[in-house]
């Protein structure tokens, strides 16, 4: 077998076989396949795309090409949830704590933020302690002991994706719905979950920038995931404006609890407990409308918060900080963005907002970027509301005050404003199921 002839069948618009497909990620995992040929078959899958069958195809090879986590040893049924990625997005912290207060078992392996996204791992890492790094049998020994552990990645975890995207960022073939479902699925299978509800974002600070792709996408990874023998749910989620108010990490993991508390944003609020009930009605415990009365109660009756102190204080973090939150470190400086004119925010730039965020320290250019876990956004004011000339818009917190400029003048040109108040999107655009 030739990669050639691959590369050539491909840009033809030929459809790869199984065969084709596993020598090819064979060859990008053991090395033996140069970069230009890899390249140069995503260009061709890009332009030509995939059926459903070479796209499952893909992602199972991706998923084989490393190490495969065994939760055998976990007792009950396993459900995780996957974000897409967006800002403000911190829903992991506020939807396993409400599912595994019912005991149901979630075994979350998370990733750490690049560029606009931010990571729930980096999130946790803003808890002093927190470790996000635990050996096999304490993971497994922490979930069957209270039903939950969140931790990083391993690195051996779909090492053939891992060189896929890095070719893929620098040859604009990123955004190819084969290569983008490969790539999720193929990192989430590695996983030994019975059931997973994913969170495809959409609009400006996620990666599908319209409905329609996001629901394509979200098909996709569907029909994967049931291909494996997972039970899957997927849902379509407005990311045309930030999650919540707080963008940043300590600034989210505050939000998160206050959520758990009953006090979080409304929009926030409502995509954990349409998450999270959707997770318990995969896992069994009742339909979906069922199961997100049971998520709110988990709330109101304080359960799910304290299972999320209990989670931080098993891995090491400070769980007075959960308890107190005025307990977390500050940044040293503030600034407050005021608004040039009057008028109501007609739409934002989300991207920017994470961006902003981003220059004030909060996120990471690189892979070996340092992240000042204080630093971020709180939102005064988001889409729809109405903002008088010189009314604050946002705060900006930071410990390099030379970074406010940047981050402010990010902010304002992403914000725009008109006189007449815009027609509300919904936060929950669609289901998949």
């Amino acid at each position: 077998m030739r990669m050639y002839d691959i590369i050539k069948k491909k840009r033809d618009g030929g459809e790869l076989t199984t065969e084709e497909i596993n020598y090819f990620i064979g060859g990008v995992t053991d090395g033996s396949i140069p970069d230009y040929q890899i390249s140069a078959l995503c260009m061709a899958i890009y332009f030509r795309g995939m059926t459903d069958r070479e796209t499952c195809d893909l992602t199972f090879a991706v998923r084989d090409s490393g190490e495969k986590v065994d939760f055998s040893a976990i007792n009950g049924i396993r459900v995780d949830k996957h974000s897409t990625g967006g800002v403000g997005d911190k829903t992991s912290l506020v939807v396993a704590p409400i599912v595994a207060s019912y005991g149901i078992k979630v075994a979350k392996m998370s990733g750490r933020g690049l560029g606009h996204t931010g990571g729930t791992v980096d999130k946790l890492e803003a808890i002093n302690g927190f470790r996000t790094t635990l050996s096999d049998d304490e993971f497994i020994g922490q979930v069957n002991k209270i039903g939950l552990a969140i931790v990083g990645q391993s690195k051996q975890f779909a090492p053939a994706d891992k060189k896929l995207y890095a070719l893929r960022d620098v040859t604009a073939t990123v955004d190819s719905m084969p290569l983008i479902a490969a790539s999720i699925m193929g990192k989430k299978l590695a996983a030994d979950d019975d059931c997973i509800v994913l969170d495809v974002k959409t609009g400006s600070g996620s990666f599908m920038k319209t409905v329609d792709e996001s629901r394509e996408l979200a098909r996709i990874m569907v029909d994967i995931g049931k291909r494996a023998g997972k039970k899957m749910v997927a849902l379509i989620t407005n990311m045309d404006r930030p999650l919540g108010y707080a963008i940043g990490n300590s600034l989210e993991v505050i939000e998160a609890v206050e959520t758990l508390r009953g006090r979080g944003p409304a929009d926030f609020k409502e995509v954990c407990i349409t998450l999270a009930g959707y997770m318990l009605s995969l896992a069994g415990k009742g339909s979906p409308e069922e199961c997100k009365q049971l998520a709110r109660k988990a709330i109101e009756n304080g359960s799910a918060l304290d299972k999320l102190v209990e989670t931080v204080k098993a891995q090491g973090g400070d769980g007075a900080l959960i308890l107190d939150t005025q307990k977390f470190a500050k940044s040293a400086y503030s600034h407050a963005v005021k608004s040039p004119q009057s008028g109501f925010i007609r739409s934002v730039d989300a991207e920017a907002y994470g961006l902003a965020s981003l220059a004030l320290g909060a996120g990471r250019n690189t892979v070996d970027d340092k992240i000042d876990f204080s630093a971020g956004i709180i939102l005064s004011k988001k889409t729809g509301d109405y903002v008088a000339a010189g009314e604050e818009i946002a705060t900006l917190y930071s410990n390099n005050v030379a970074a406010f400029e940047v981050a402010e003048n990010r902010l304002l040109a992403a914000t725009e404003l008109s006189e007449e108040k815009p027609v509300d999107e919904p936060l929950i655009y669609d289901i998949i199921e």
